[in-house]
């Protein structure tokens, strides 16, 4: 059904005003949304299992041999080693920032029930979900140090570099990245962007320098005093008593995804050890290479894959196919519009006046008298005469 000139007007306007809509919808999503979408989520809730790698160094004091026999210390070797994390979410959290707590066991699979537990911690901090770096309040995390009857015992500890997630955007640079054994930041450098599994990811690396554990905590574990036969000392007499301090360093590397910050493979190789001088290591206490397990690495990966198709959908698939819609709307009441500017070149109005037409000697119609004008019409000129009913005729 054809439609009017008004009617095409109205309609080209509409949609010339559509398409004008969608193309600055389409270039604001890219800049605007995407900025709300890029956080980490709030629904986070991972699970990390890191081993140790076979064929490397794995030792790990005996701790019952420090107190008990005549005998030096006891460091077994190639001890299984299995790490655990469990990163959630927590109040206070909100649209700009979010509390992760996250509980971490190291323990020997070789040895069943507690006695094979060799270090656990609970960390919480507070960070910015774009940025990953915890917030400007002081404090803005803790650590469980002790435990008692009631339960882990948090310290409130000012964290100072990013831990858990890497910013959203990751960047070819170094990070300051926080270590909750010595409650510092060191510098995570950039070492090379490589794939993992066919996933992009930049691979960084962290060293702690060595650093006393009892500077950091005091606990008893942390600086012991035994008889130099217990230590294994042999340059003073066996029953004199030595004291050492537990030092600790590591070197932890870490492949991050870069668009939404995760961390798909992380690795330590950790070295604790008692020493009366921290360049002079003289018993084990743990010295281990721990790396995620492929599980973890997969889980990682799917976890990478979920947030990145939500950016690319807000920042490329819906901007384009708005745009496209766009163009044709914005094409479309163009062209009705400039179609609908010129009238048919023949309209006529209907039951107008008809236009004479040159009398011609063939098909002309005359009326009474040869000096009577003679006009010719075109057929569909007048519809057909009505039927005129004389009311005042009898039947």
């Amino acid at each position: 059904m054809a439609l009017s000139a008004g009617t095409r007007r109205t309609v080209a306007c509409v949609l010339v005003g559509l398409g004008a809509a969608l193309l600055v919808a389409a270039l604001m999503i890219p800049t605007y949304t995407v900025s709300k979408v890029a956080k980490t989520p709030l629904d986070l809730e991972i699970t990390t299992i890191a081993q140790n790698q076979p064929g490397e160094d794995s030792l790990v004091l005996d701790s019952k041999s420090l107190t008990t026999g005549d005998g030096p210390a006891v460091v077994n070797k190639d001890v299984p080693l299995i790490s655990q994390r469990f990163v959630t979410v927590e109040e206070p959290s909100d649209a700009d920032q979010m509390t992760l707590q996250a509980g971490q066991t190291l323990r020997r699979t070789d040895v069943q029930g507690d006695t094979g537990l060799l270090t656990a911690a609970i960390d919480r901090v507070t960070i910015d979900r774009k940025t990953g770096m915890p917030v400007d309040t002081d404090p803005n995390g803790s650590i469980a140090v002790t435990v008692n009857k009631d339960g882990s015992v948090m310290e409130p500890v000012q964290h100072t570099g990013i831990g858990y997630r890497f910013p959203i955007g990751t960047e070819k640079k170094t990070y300051p990245y926080f270590d909750i054994n010595v409650r510092k930041s060191f510098d995570a450098n950039f070492i090379e962007e490589t794939e993992i599994n066919n996933t992009k990811v930049y691979h960084f690396q962290m060293t702690a320098p060595v650093t006393s554990t009892w500077d950091v905590v005091q606990s008893p574990t942390n600086r012991l005093t035994l008889p130099a036969a217990k230590w294994g000392v042999t340059d003073v007499p066996a029953d004199q008593p030595v004291t050492m301090t537990r030092f600790y360093t590591n070197v932890r590397d870490l492949w991050v995804e870069p668009q939404t910050g995760t961390v798909v493979k992380g690795g330590e190789s950790i070295h604790l050890f008692y020493g009366r001088a921290a360049d002079k290591p003289e018993v084990t206490a743990l010295k281990s290479h721990i790396v995620f397990d492929e599980a973890t690495v997969e889980s990682q990966i799917a976890i990478a894959k979920e947030n990145t198709d939500k950016l690319s959908l807000f920042g490329r698939v819906v901007p384009i196919v708005l745009g496209v819609l766009g163009v044709i709307a914005l094409l479309a009441g163009l062209f009705l519009g400039l179609r609908g500017g010129s009238a048919p070149a023949h309209a006529s109005p209907r039951g107008g006046r008809p236009t004479p037409a040159p009398a011609t000697d063939e098909g002309s119609s005359r009326y009474a008298g040869d000096d009577a004008p003679t006009t010719q019409f075109t057929r569909g000129d007048y519809d057909a005469p009505t039927e005129q009913i004389d009311v005042n005729k009898r039947p």
